[in-house]
């Protein structure tokens, strides 16, 4: 399926009307939208003579019967093109491999409801798309049902439909195209009959993804493959430490090379247009740039640490108490204390961070890979004295987002750079500016403390962390009273301690910050669940059996269980140990047990057996997948390299000397699902976060060292 299809369709502009519902011919085919209930605002197209009334969903019924619906979602790889339309055609009852599907325009109804912005990230487009799209799907089966009957004046309860016809009593039949434009007159339903679980025809059934077939014929369209009309390609050197300035800059050299167009000052650095990518990175390296970076000289990586450790120990925002958790460790028979600490990490796209702008007059054109269609709009805009809807938004596919394409950087750096060269230009960064001017997994420092009765029961637990915010920078408004809500996944944990306390302090970093996969799960979860396993071997008992007699939700049970008898706990094959971690994240319940062997200081990751209980899925294919990738994720940022940073300078560039998982690495993944009917969580991001601790607690189970500093390092 090419994707080129994805970019016919620009972004509308919008309207504050509540409810418009309207239809029209337009070269042969119609547009028939539904609004969603809860939703005030519908979009409409100032450029086309159709207008649409949709809320997060588009529903486009050609008068050939074919069927084309919109994917509201970003596809980085975790499957939304694919889950997305199942939830409409279900509902809808069209067949599914009929059904075309292109990436909806930016615009105020496909505003992710979960965070409150068109984006896509958290683990949650699933989980707010599960109920709307499958209404919107409804919706218009609904209006074409109602269409139908009034034709034929029957009652619309003695209708039935398949594969996009309706079919009447007395054995009328009519294709959906027939029916659309009078469908696009009514009134959809605000709350109609939605399909129980067990009449479902795809919804839950294992499909084929259907972007891996151009992924494999290489039809599909990546931000980098992007063409349009005169495009130029630019290169941009930005300074090489983070927060440095430009001085100046000599380019008489690289203007006299072949194919080179133009070289501009922008914002951020120097910027060469050229013919192709090629000539713009050879002239760039031509050009003679002065920075200064006195400002930034002294910042470290080894220093900002020790700030941090040094900050964890200050008085934090309380955002868990219960019972007294200091009068509880005084009096308990045995203490314990560790810090644990984590690194910057960068994203590490495949695909580096690439964007392409077409500034005119009086309108822009993004086009490319982004996870946050809504800012990149708005800072676009911004940077042009334009309104929003001047902006209009392509969404390509994306080699890899994982939080790093939720900020738009790259893509103000091509608008910038196609305003001064005023033709449409394609930014492309290397693999070195990629690694060197990230928005990287803020570093974190992680006190704990514990308490133990006589017995060897938990008595209490203390949490205390230190880091920087990320929301601080981004969405400020959610930081409150010293909390950031999104430093404290999975802080509280899951056991029944009587006294627990947890704290938090912001502490701000010259580095620059963002989101990355599984947020702070993965720093928190390593922490707690590592020092879970400290405690239960104080304890003198199996951390398996320590957790689970602090557990009462059956779902934390269910996984535990199931994850441990997979994995054939307590009996690994000779010469290999075994580390546990649980832990519920983007309402999903997981369990890993980590299989792995030591020899010498080398760590080898064999078997990695996964329990998840994310209630109601759409596609277990695609749930597989993503947790054997979230498994190869998470190894990377726990076995292998660090961000190390130096007089402000980023040292690590590429591949060579940031070390990945190689595929003779890769260990065997299991993955065993519990599907018990409650509402849809996330599984995009969890195991990511899981790796961590369930890889220490074998190592210490193969060693009797307890490491608590990522990456996980023997010697």
């Amino acid at each position: 399926m090419s994707t080129s299809k994805h970019l016919n369709a620009e972004a509308a502009g919008l309207s504050r009307r509540g409810f418009l519902q309207t239809g029209a011919a337009a070269g042969g085919a119609l547009l028939v939208g539904f609004v969603l209930p809860g939703c005030a605002t519908s979009p409409t197209s100032s450029t086309s003579p159709v207008a649409t009334a949709m809320a997060n969903s588009w529903v486009r019924v050609g008068a050939d019967n074919s069927i084309t619906i919109l994917c509201a979602r970003s596809e980085m790889g975790q499957g939304v093109y694919t889950s997305m339309p199942m939830l409409i055609a279900e509902e809808l009852d069209v067949d599914l491999a009929q059904v075309k599907i292109e990436m909806a325009p930016a615009g105020e109804p496909y505003i992710n409801g979960m965070l409150g912005g068109q984006l896509t990230g958290g683990s949650t487009s699933v989980k707010d798309a599960y109920d709307k799209l499958r209404v919107a799907g409804a919706q218009a089966r609904a209006v074409l049902v109602q269409a139908a009957a009034q034709r034929w004046q029957v009652n619309a309860a003695s209708c039935s439909t398949k594969d996009a016809f309706v079919m009447g009593p007395a054995g009328q039949k009519a294709s959906y195209g027939e029916l659309a434009t009078a469908a696009s007159q009514l009134v959809p339903p605000q709350a109609p009959k939605l399909k129980p679980a067990s009449e479902f025809r795809y919804v839950g059934k294992p499909m084929a993804r259907f972007d891996t077939p151009a992924k494999v014929d290489g039809s599909a369209e990546f931000g980098i493959d992007a063409s349009l009309p005169g495009m130029k390609i630019a290169a941009l050197a930005q300074c090489p430490a983070q927060g440095g300035k430009l001085v100046g800059f000599d380019d008489a050299k690289a203007k006299a090379m072949p194919g080179v167009r133009g070289i501009y000052a922008i914002s951020s650095g120097v910027a060469v247009v050229a013919d192709t990518y090629w000539q713009a990175r050879q002239a760039l390296n031509a050009v003679s740039i002065r920075w200064d970076e006195s400002a930034v000289a002294g910042v470290s990586s080894t220093a900002l640490a020790a700030e941090l450790r040094a900050a964890v120990d200050k008085p934090g925002a309380n955002f868990a108490k219960k019972g007294d958790v200091d009068a509880a460790l005084r009096g308990a028979a045995k203490r314990l204390d560790a810090m644990y600490e984590v690194p910057f990490k960068p994203h590490v796209t495949m695909e580096p961070m690439n964007f392409t702008a077409d500034v005119r007059a009086d309108s822009c054109l993004l086009y490319g890979p982004t996870q946050f269609q809504q800012l990149a709009q708005g800072a676009a805009a911004q940077v042009l004295n334009m309104k929003p809807e001047q902006v209009k938004v392509r969404t390509t596919f994306l080699g890899g987002g994982f939080g790093r394409r939720v900020d738009v950087d790259f893509v103000v750096q091509a608008v910038e750079i196609s305003k001064a060269a005023g033709v449409p230009v394609k930014l492309i960064w290397s693999r070195e500016d990629d690694m060197t001017h990230d928005f990287y997994r803020p570093m974190g420092c992680h006190k704990l403390s514990g308490g133990l009765d006589a017995a060897g029961r938990p008595v209490a637990l203390k949490f205390a962390s230190a880091g920087p915010s990320v929301t601080k920078r981004l969405f400020g408004a959610f930081v409150k009273d010293g909390i950031d809500p999104f430093m404290l996944e999975a802080a509280p944990t899951p056991y029944e301690i009587p006294n627990q306390q947890g704290t938090v302090v912001i502490h701000d970093v010259p580095v620059p910050i963002g989101y990355w996969r599984s947020v702070s799960h993965n720093v928190n979860i390593f922490a707690n669940e590592s020092f879970v396993d400290e405690m239960a071997n104080a304890a003198g008992q199996d951390p398996v059996a320590f957790r689970r007699a602090m557990l009462k939700d059956p779902r934390y049970l269910r996984v535990l269980n199931l994850a441990t008898e997979k994995a054939g706990w307590g009996r690994p094959p000779a010469g290999r140990t075994q580390g546990v971690a649980l832990m519920e994240g983007y309402g999903s319940y997981i369990a890993v047990v980590s299989e792995i062997s030591v020899s010498g200081n080398e760590v080898r990751v064999h078997r990695v057996v996964v329990a998840a209980d994310l209630g109601s899925m759409v596609n277990p294919n695609i749930v597989h997948q993503q947790v054997e990738s979230s498994v190869v994720f998470g190894m990377s940022a726990v076995l292998y390299d660090s961000l190390t940073i130096e007089g402000g300078r980023v040292q690590q560039t590429n591949f060579h000397n940031y070390r990945v998982p190689r595929m003779n690495e890769v260990p065997k993944i299991e993955t065993h699902l519990i599907a018990d009917g409650q509402p849809p969580g996330g599984i995009g991001e969890p195991v990511t976060a899981m790796m961590g601790p369930s890889i220490a607690n074998a190592i210490f189970a193969a060693t009797g060292k307890r490491l608590r500093s990522l990456p996980l390092r023997l010697a």
